[in-house]
This record gives C-alpha cells, structure tokens and sequence, in this order.
C-alpha cells in the first residue's frame, strides 16, 4: 500500500458564545484520498466547541465506505486527541461511562457514535497546533465558521 492509499481528514470545531445560553457551534472537515478533496461543514445552535469538535470527526468518517485503507484524523483538539490516543473511553466504558470525578461523561452521545465508527477501521489520530499555519488546519477552521453563520443564519428564518 503506498502513502496515495491513505485517506486523510482535518477536523476542527468552533463556537460562538461557547460559555453561554443560545450559542451557535460550527464544525468542518476536509477528505483527501490520492487527488481528491471533499469539503464538509454544518453548525448547530445550543452546543459546545467540543461537541463540534467531535461531529467533524464523525462527519468526516461517516462519508468514508467501508474499506482497508488506512485513515489518519488530524486535529487541533487536545479532547478529542487525548480521548482516542490516550484511550479514555476504555476506564469510561468500564465506570459506566462516568469521568475520574464519577460524573457522567460528557458527550457520551457522539463519543459512541464515533467508537462506532473507528472500530472496524485502521485510523490514526494526530495533533496539529491550531493556528499555527497549518493550511488544511486552517482551511477546517474557516469552514467550521462558515457552519456558525450557516446556522445562525438558519435560526432567523
């Protein structure tokens, strides 16, 4: 299998007015495979840059058809990176999905839909400094805000 087999997405989620009521999220995702590019984005009101964070990932993952190519996810999200590289959801799956602290994990919703997700595929997750020029990174970024105003636009309607 030569490196052109590899499929690559950049993820990355945003919010506006992330710490308060009635905010609006945005996420976006970029596939590459040999030459070709998909662009992917959409944002929800009432939600978290987390929460984005992850439904980029799973987004981006739910477009790809089952197959034997490997997937490297790359992100500036040290949750979603920790989470899959340091495997979290292992001691979350065995505390009944409760955190160090006993409490319910949180976006336990779309951390299962994402574990859905990874397991019958070789995926390797990476982590980009955000902001940093990285130009797919970058180019994620701007189409996660381009989800917030997506979905602020739809709330006026």
């Amino acid at each position: 299998m030569t490196g052109k087999d590899k499929i690559s997405i950049y993820c990355d989620g945003a919010c506006s007015g992330n710490q308060f009521r009635n905010n609006v999220g945005g996420w976006g995702a970029i596939l590459n495979y040999k030459d070709s590019v998909k662009e992917i984005y959409g944002g929800e009101i009432n939600t978290s840059n987390q929460r984005m964070e992850i439904t980029a990932c799973i987004k981006a993952l739910e477009l790809l058809k089952p197959g034997k190519y490997p997937v490297t996810v790359y992100t500036d999200s040290a949750y979603l990176f920790n989470c899959m590289q340091k495997k979290w959801y292992l001691k979350w799956q065995q505390n009944g999905w409760r955190n160090a602290s006993k409490q319910p994990v949180e976006n336990r919703d779309l951390w299962e839909r994402l574990l859905a997700l990874i397991a019958s595929r070789k995926i390797d997750f990476q982590k980009v400094a955000g902001h940093s020029g990285d130009q797919l990174n970058e180019r994620a970024d701007v189409l996660a805000k381009k989800g917030i105003e997506e979905a602020k636009n739809s709330t006026r309607s």
